[in-house]
């Protein structure tokens, strides 16, 4: 028996330990939280990461940490020829979740829960390929690794107490399952805008005195409020009810302090991946212009992002922006954080831009536009990240790809940023299979165990592939 037979059947053997493992880590609500010793990203990072080792040690791997917030998992003593980097830290639960988020169900084929997919499954799958090549006893010539860091959702800050340690050599290839196969060799750039306008208070009738959307710079929100003084709550029910039906998404008015409170329902999506979505923020904004509120500061700036930033708008073509190249696919422009008040409004929208974007032809054109209607602006791009195709690294992990799904192997580019952004040489490889959407970021929140288990097989040939 070929080594990568014997590691296809371990696994097989072994899926239901993988699953009461990933369960272990769902368990932990583990998005960022406040700061504390032992705990820099929070509570729930930190004993994610410690349940984490705790599953490394069972497995008879290496596991070391570094600065409290980041782990490795290694094979063997030998230098890694291979990392990969995972992460256990999750974005918020949000609404329209069929089952509790922290608990794991399984159901239809898939478990479901927060970080599934994003990114405790893949990490777990990783894992356990690292024991199954461990287990079958394949000679190897360099070490492989996997990587666990706690803050990929919140800046990636964790990545300085490894890569910036004198005592740590990172392989020479580098891949991060935090996306879907084939391989990714192309992440777009990163342009996060933020944008803000002040004011003096009036007390102009009807107006709009707050406003409020999204939480997550990277997520499109899915609901979105404003409350409108010197407004009833029919008069506004009836008022706003055409807009709601041509932007198809829900509103419900509700009696407000001196007024009325309309409620936004709309579909949320990964800000990379606005297509399909129905951002609440936006159709707030396009609704609140159509009514007949009085000529003040607050009625001026929101016509004027609901016309800079149309409701369905994701290219960001008004603003002058839209761009795309042949590597790397189109520009795409989520806004997704509003706050809105009697001072003022203060805004981020989430830009990831493709290879051919400039300060120039990008941040220069946003900063004139939005200068010239009053508001100010600040962000720079992040540039993108491109492996080569045809290097040897690419081109191994292809095969395995198809060795395992029978499907044949190409490259991609995404809009998404994962850990191996500023990484040389780095790419995204699964762990979702392409084309399947496991509702990442949003509600219900999910992974085939199929897939899973596939995953772990192509990342243990992968292993084999490069370290052996």
């Amino acid at each position: 028996m070929s080594a990568e037979e014997y590691t296809d059947q371990w696994l097989d053997e072994h899926c239901g330990d993988m699953l009461n493992d990933l369960a272990r880590l769902i368990a932990i609500p583990s998005q960022r939280g406040e700061a504390s010793e032992g705990a820099p990203f929070g509570p729930g990072p930190a004993a994610a990461l410690k349940e984490a080792v705790a599953i490394c040690r069972e497995l008879g791997l290496r596991p070391n940490v570094y600065g409290d917030c980041i782990a490795t998992a290694d094979i063997n003593e030998k230098v890694s020829g291979l990392d990969i980097i995972c992460h256990l830290d999750v974005v918020g639960t949000g609404e329209g979740w069929d089952s509790d988020p922290y608990t794991m169900v399984i159901k239809d084929g898939c478990v479901f829960g927060r970080g599934t997919a994003d990114d405790k499954g893949p990490a777990i799958a990783s894992l356990y390929a690292l024991k199954a090549v461990a287990e079958s006893g394949a000679p190897l010539r360099a070490g492989a690794r996997v990587i666990l860091g706690t803050n990929e959702e919140s800046g990636m800050q964790d990545l300085p107490f490894f890569y910036d340690n004198p005592d740590v050599r990172p392989a020479p290839c580098t891949i991060s399952p935090d996306t879907h196969f084939p391989v990714v060799n192309v992440e777009k750039g990163h342009y996060l805008m933020s944008v803000s306008r002040s004011w003096g208070v009036t007390d102009a009738l009807p107006r709009v005195v707050s406003a409020s959307s999204g939480d997550t710079f990277n997520v499109i929100p899915a609901d979105a409020g404003a409350v409108v003084a010197g407004i009833s709550p029919g008069e506004l029910q009836t008022l706003c009810a055409p807009a709601a039906d041509t932007l198809g998404v829900m509103i419900s008015c509700s009696e407000a302090r001196n007024g009325a409170q309309i409620s936004v329902k709309g579909v949320s999506s990964h800000a990379a991946y606005p297509d399909g979505s129905r951002n609440a923020l936006t159709a707030l904004l396009g609704i609140l212009s159509d009514l007949p509120l009085a000529d003040c500061d607050s009625t001026d700036a929101i016509r004027r992002l609901s016309g800079i930033f149309p409701f369905g708008d994701s290219r960001g073509k008004v603003l002058g922006i839209a761009q795309e190249d042949d590597i790397s696919g189109p520009l795409t422009l989520s806004f997704t954080i509003l706050r809105l008040d009697e001072s003022g409004v203060r805004c981020t929208l989430d830009g990831r831009v493709p290879i051919c974007a400039t300060e120039d032809n990008c941040c220069r054109i946003a900063e004139e536009r939005l200068g010239a209607a009053g508001f100010t602006v600040e962000g720079h791009i992040e540039p993108a990240h491109h492996t080569p195709a045809d290097s040897e690294f690419v081109q191994a992990l292809l095969r395995c790809y198809e060795a395992v799904t029978g499907k044949e192997g190409f490259c991609q580019s995404m809009g998404g940023g994962t850990y191996v952004h500023n990484v040389e040489g780095g790419v995204a490889f699964g762990a979702a299979m392409p084309g399947y959407d496991t509702m990442m970021h949003s509600a219900n929140e999910h992974m085939p165990i199929g897939d899973l288990l596939a995953a772990a097989k192509i990342y243990a040939r992968s292993i084999l592939a490069i370290c052996s």
